[in-house]
Formats: structure tokens, sequence, C-alpha cells
């Protein structure tokens, strides 16, 4: 472990380096890195495929290899995504508040990097660029420690960002990348309070679980995302279609998925026969009422808590938005949650009474995301209630400093 208190250690002194760099300066290190992560995509690629093979020889789900797997193509967005980060206002410096108060002192209160963050995440490598450019452009180190699926990837993302940010001016030990991805170097990364600020965990269920129970570290929560789309008794049925389709099928692995399908009693029979269609290649789970409707495989408890990441829905008949909300909130992770209806008075009730980071009234889930946002790329999806909720962009992974002014006033 004496590597990763070293590594803390250097990462607090670039933290102080970061923290007072020009917004030009940062904007040149993040395209610096984005350009070079397109130059070596080859490397990045082989890096990759060592993985996908190990993922494959070890039986992991389609889903999951999905997340893991690169392509020149992702790895152009990745870079893309890492440009728009660097296009985005600086939040460092700004002034959020302030006042003069009648003794004369003037008290500003102004944005600050939080200093070193912490990253437990799982296999999905663009997850590394992603912290990488956030961090930066907040000034803020970033200690990542990934999982052993992608291990090679992040590694080959790693190198680039620490040989092409070093070439723009980015201080020695912004970056670094915890090679041995056992339980116990989580497990110490969790406890380093003094060397790290706060620690993000991203990932499934069970990760999360794991960081907020052990960490000693301050920590944000992320959300697993068991999502809910409720077709309403008024909802559009061409619209509740499309938008059931994309919120499940569009990308089945990523946690703003809909895991479960809520439909109003006065509408299933219009409705499910058609949503079945759409959803053909779904394993279809049901409650009793859905039997009516050729949904034969009857959706357990637990169905209603899962979070598949896979072609996989639950399925329940409800007798009114207030029993949807009920359910939701009952069986919800705080994460995303729609509803389809033309009704105004059921949109209202919803957006009230569902406690989730994000609301949706006729779109799908899927747009919770910091690039949806305008954020750009985002550190995490906070489903927590103190400091941030919902996508992370910039401006939630500072913090602020009150700074006061005075001529020689005393109390």
């Amino acid at each position: 472990m004496e590597q990763l208190i070293l590594a803390a250690k250097q990462a607090r002194q670039a933290s102080r380096k970061l923290g007072v760099l020009s917004t030009k300066v940062k904007n040149e290190i993040i395209c610096s890195i984005a350009d070079g992560l397109v130059e070596k995509a080859e490397e990045i690629l082989s890096a990759n495929a060592v993985d996908i093979k190990n993922a494959e020889e070890a039986g992991l789900k389609k889903s999951f290899i999905d997340r893991l797997r690169l392509s020149e193509a992702r790895i152009a967005d990745i870079a893309a995504a890492l440009r728009e980060v660097a296009a985005l206002p600086d939040p460092i410096g700004e002034i959020v508040g302030g006042t003069k108060r009648p003794n004369g002192l003037v008290i500003t209160k102004k944005r600050v990097p939080l200093g070193v963050i912490g990253i437990i995440f799982e296999a999905r490598p663009n997850v590394t660029a992603d912290a990488i450019g956030l961090c930066l452009k907040s000034g803020n180190a970033v200690i990542l420690r990934g999982g052993s699926d992608a291990i090679h990837s992040n590694m080959a993302i790693e190198a680039v960002a620490n040989e092409y940010g070093k070439k723009a001016g980015m201080p020695e030990g912004s970056v670094y990348l915890v090679k041995d991805t056992s339980r116990e170097t989580a497990r110490f990364l969790m406890e380093m309070t003094g060397y790290i600020d706060v620690l993000i965990p991203r990932g499934g269920k069970g990760l999360i679980d794991n960081v907020v129970r052990n960490a000693k570290v301050p920590t944000i929560q992320t959300g697993a995302g068991n999502c809910h789309v409720y077709i309403d008794a008024s909802a559009d049925i061409d619209m509740a279609v499309d938008i059931i389709r994309n919120a499940k099928m569009s990308r089945p692995s990523v946690c703003n998925a809909a895991e479960t399908l809520l439909v109003h009693k006065d509408i299933a029979a219009a409705f499910l026969p058609k949503a079945i269609e759409a959803l053909r290649g779904v394993e279809l789970r049901g409650c009793e009422a859905c039997r009516a409707f050729g949904i034969d495989i009857p959706a357990t408890e637990e169905d209603y808590f899962e979070e598949y990441n896979d072609l996989i829905l639950a399925v329940k008949i409800v007798e009114n938005t207030e029993e949807a909300i009920e359910h939701i909130n009952k069986y919800g992770t705080m994460h995303s949650e729609a509803i389809v209806t033309k009704d105004y008075a059921s949109a209202q009730l919803f957006k009230d009474l569902v406690d989730a980071a994000c609301v949706y009234v006729n779109a799908s889930t899927r747009f919770t995301d910091g690039g949806e946002f305008g954020f750009g790329a985002e550190i995490g999806i906070s489903s927590q209630k103190l400091h941030a909720r919902g996508p992370m962009g910039l401006t939630e992974i500072t913090t602020v400093k009150y700074v006061i002014d005075g001529d020689g006033q005393i109390r």
C-alpha cells in the first residue's frame, strides 16, 4: 500500500497546482489528452481486446461485455466528450454569493476544487477518460481504481492521459490509476482519510453498497438504476410504445435503462399488445393480470427490486397513478422515473410525489446523462440527496470557500 500512499501524496501536491491553473491551460491539457486517445487508438484497442477475451472466456454476460468493449467509434466519442468538457465554462473562481457587513467586512463566496477525488468503478473504460477530463477541468487530482475486467484498457487510457497531459502542462501526479485490483486495495482506498477528499463509486448495486457501507472517506453515492416507465390511462399509445422500447432496448446495460413497466388498468388492453410486439427480444416478467396479454413468466417480489442491465423487463398493471407512485417509491433506486400521460393532474402528481433524482413526463429515462443535460461528460449519476443529485458535472465536483476582506476589523 506504500505506492498508493505515495500516489495520494503526489495527488495532493498536484491538486494545489491544478487549483490555480488558468482555464486556458486546463483546456489545453484536456484537448491534448483527447488528441492522444485518437492517436493511440490502436494501442488502446489492443489492450481492450485482452480484456474482452478474458471476459468472454470467463463467461460474463453479453451486457457486461458491451459496457467493456471499445471501438474506434467509441474512442472517438470519448475524445469528443473530453473536448466538450474543455469547451464548458470553468466553474473554478466563480463568485456564487457575497455581502458587505455593517462593520465593513466584505464576504465573498466562491467556487473552488474539492482537492483529491477517488473513484472506484467497474468495467466501463470510458469512465476513466470522463473522470480524468472532469476532474482536471474542475481543478481536482484524481485517483482511479477500476475493476480487474477492464484493467488493460484502463492502463492504456491512463498512460495516454499522463503522456499527453504532461506535454500540455499537467502537474505530475494529477492522474493515477491503481494497478492492483484486489479487494484489499479497494478497502485501503476507502479508508484513506487525510489523503482523499471524496470517494465516488460507479458500478452495480453491490459495489456501491460496499463503498457506502465501508468507506471512511466521505462518499457521493452514485445510483444503481432500477428505473420505471408508467403508462397512464390517458397516454398516447404510440408515444408510450416508442418510449418504453427506447428506455429498455436502446442500451439495456446502462443505469438509466428501464427495468419495470407499469401500466394503468384502463389502457392495458390497448397498449400491452403493441408494447409486447415492440419489445420482441425482451424477456417479460409480469404480474397475475398480465397473463391475459400473453406475459406468462411470473414476476416475483425480487424482480421488482432488480436492476437487470439486460433484455429483461418486469411488468405490472396498476389501478391508478397513486399505486404507480407507491410502487416506484418502494422498489425504485431514486434514479430516473417516467410517466407517459396527457393528463396534467397525473403529470403534476407524479412529478411532485415520485422520489427520484430525475423525473420525466413523456420522455425516455435514457436522457439521464451528463452529455444529454448539457454538462459534457459526467462523473456519475448521484441518487442521494446531500451535496449532489442527478448527473454530476463540473459544478458537482467543486466546493465553496468564503473569502473575507477587512480593514482592521476586530470583534
